[in-house]
């Protein structure tokens, strides 16, 4: 009796790879080898990014709440300390967004800390 293949599972698997690769360039789109080994490259730099962009932001929100503070004659450091000191458990996004868009607020926040 011969060997039974799943060919539908094969193919859809194999389709789905080359979906997925659609918009590559040259053979990374059309050949299966090439494409998945691609694919799983691809993945793994996303799956990479998706950590690093926290990363990121969290170092824009330091130093835009930096640049800040320094214009009230503080360092970072310094003000970091003073919020947790104060018990003020605004987080970096907050602040951030607090030192570009409502700079007298921001301005008040320094001045009750210090």
């Amino acid at each position: 009796m011969p060997r039974s293949v799943n060919a539908v599972a094969s193919r859809a698997r194999r389709k789905r790879i080359l979906k997925q690769a659609k918009g590559f360039y040259g053979k990374r789109k059309n050949v299966y080898t090439v494409a998945k080994n691609v694919l799983e490259k691809g993945l793994g730099y996303k799956y990479v990014g998706r950590k690093l962009k926290k990363r990121e932001y969290r170092s824009l929100w330091i130093v835009r709440i930096n640049a800040a503070v320094r214009e009230e004659g503080m360092s970072y450091s310094e003000f970091m300390g003073k919020l947790s000191a104060k018990s003020i458990e605004l987080n970096r996004k907050v602040l951030a967004d607090l030192a570009m868009n409502e700079p007298e607020s921001f301005k008040a926040l320094v001045a009750s800390v210090k």
